[in-house]
């Protein structure tokens, strides 16, 4: 298969658009169910911290089924969160999630080399530091590093969960045919994060300004900005799934779906 070509990288943002356009309120839903849940396994005691992160590519292939439903005209529902846990594939994914953990904690521990353990201890709850503390440290520079030593890791998850479940890959090669098809592919993937930025850093930034000359009200643009940064969060989820069938293809087969309402057996 050729590469692809630089520009498919926003090609894949306005087709993360155009699904999303066909079914807002719908997509939209299932995000904040996924956002609720998340926020409920916080309170479980001990696993509350890793749950989140080992369940990531179970949750992240119900917005790649939505996107598919969108795809082929089929409404997506809030029950559609549930099903990666009614998928055979679960235990593979559930692995996924535990080598997502494993490669947070050796980025965020890598931290440490940079700025003597200051960022690993704010992100693991240890220590609070002040502002002036962490003005004077080396805290930035000791981020980006650990997003450096991360970015091999995201390139191994960036398509493992759909190809288990949908490929039906064991979880080693998932990994490493995901890791190659983002290598080659770095040109557009590389257009995909920095058009991404832009968009996030851009839009908000001049939404905020017109509003602040037109009404003035902090408290006006809070509430404008929150509904446009879930809905930009929602399309960059939905545009994860044309970065997966251009370089995959369509899945083969449909999975499952949970049962719609007033649907028979």
């Amino acid at each position: 298969m050729d590469k692809l070509p630089a520009k498919t990288g926003w090609i894949w943002i306005k087709e993360g658009f155009a699904l999303f356009r066909k079914q807002p309120a719908e997509i939209s839903t299932l995000f904040l169910a996924y956002m609720f849940t998340m926020l409920l396994l916080n309170f479980i005691p001990l696993l509350g911290q890793v749950l989140p992160i080992i369940l990531v590519p179970v949750f992240a292939m119900s917005f790649m089924q939505a996107c598919l439903n969108i795809e082929q005209g089929k409404r997506v529902y809030p029950n559609l969160l549930m099903i990666g846990f009614r998928s055979p594939a679960l235990q593979r994914l559930l692995l996924l999630g535990v080598l997502y953990l494993v490669a947070a904690v050796i980025a965020l521990a890598a931290s440490s080399l940079i700025d003597g353990g200051m960022f690993w201890q704010m992100v693991t709850g240890q220590s609070t530091p002040d502002p002036k503390e962490i003005q004077d440290s080396s805290i930035s520079l000791a981020m980006m590093f650990s997003a450096a030593v991360y970015i091999p890791a995201a390139m191994a998850f960036w398509y493992a969960a759909p190809l288990i479940m949908w490929k039906k890959m064991g979880l080693s090669k998932a990994v490493f045919y995901s890791f190659f098809a983002v290598s080659r592919e770095m040109k557009a993937f590389a257009i995909y994060g920095l058009a991404w930025a832009a968009i996030g850093v851009v839009l908000p930034a001049i939404v905020s300004v017109l509003i602040a000359a037109v009404i003035g009200s902090p408290s006006v643009t809070m509430m404008v900005l929150l509904p446009l940064s879930i809905a930009l969060t929602v399309v960059m989820y939905c545009s994860f799934y044309p970065t997966y069938t251009h370089i995959f293809g369509k899945p083969e087969e449909d999975l499952p779906l949970p049962l719609e309402a007033g649907s028979k057996e």
